[in-house]
């Protein structure tokens, strides 16, 4: 069976995209921190209990996997972001947003990237809509964001004659939990927000292209642009 690796799988936009990589009869290796409150169980589903800052443990996990199994999909989707003006983020918050949402997807698709190239696969990269402008509440996390999309623009020429396929998605506001860091929320009506399931909706798409079509990059957005305060 074909495999796929997939970060921050344990809820949110991370949880949905295993539900349809499961759906696309793949054998998912989901890395996340705690899956105590996950109720989606799946012969196919392979919770990895893992904390991606460690890196070196994160490497070490991957690699045996990888001695173990076809991979075929590498979908990294971890991310972290704190909010606000920049002079009140401190070191380590500016470390651990470049540490998850850039140097752990650099990392992976270093490790895999022979065994992509070999099955033909596909590197997909949960970017963000902030990664295609300025960001005034957000500088390092567009920052992180935008390098990732980077990342992905590059990779793609690089690979594209091996047959791997990149994609980077770029999500705008979605209702999940990835903003209990930051003073603000998704509106209330539901034309102010994505829902997680459609941003896995478009894996189904990526993964069922026909072969020499490839999707590089996606962009979703709500109708409408409006965020809550919270408090």
């Amino acid at each position: 069976m074909k495999a796929a690796i997939i970060t921050g799988a344990s809820s949110g936009i991370g949880l949905e995209i295993s539900k349809v990589l499961v759906k696309n009869q793949y054998k998912v290796f989901g890395f996340g921190r705690d899956f105590s409150g996950m109720d989606f169980k799946a012969e196919n589903f392979i919770p990895v209990n893992c904390d991606v800052m460690n890196t070196s443990d994160l490497c070490n996990k991957i690699k045996k996997i990888r001695k173990e199994e076809e991979i075929h999909v590498l979908v990294n989707n971890a991310g972290v972001g704190y909010f606000g003006p920049h002079e009140e983020q401190n070191t380590k918050k500016i470390q651990e947003m470049v540490t998850v949402n850039l140097e752990v997807p650099m990392i992976l698709t270093q490790i895999l990237l022979r065994d992509l190239k070999k099955n033909s696969g596909y590197v997909i990269n949960i970017s963000s809509v902030t990664a295609k402008k300025t960001n005034t509440h957000g500088c390092a996390y567009g920052a992180t964001k935008a390098g990732l999309t980077s990342f992905s623009q590059s990779l793609f020429d690089e690979v594209r004659k091996y047959g791997v396929k990149v994609t980077a998605i770029h999500p705008d506001m979605t209702k999940s939990n990835f903003y209990r860091n930051a003073d603000f929320c998704e509106g209330e009506k539901e034309d102010t927000y994505l829902l997680a399931k459609e941003v896995a909706a478009t894996i189904d798409m990526i993964l069922n292209q026909r072969e020499g079509s490839v999707i590089s990059e996606i962009t979703l957005q709500p109708q409408r642009h409006q965020i809550a305060k919270k408090g």
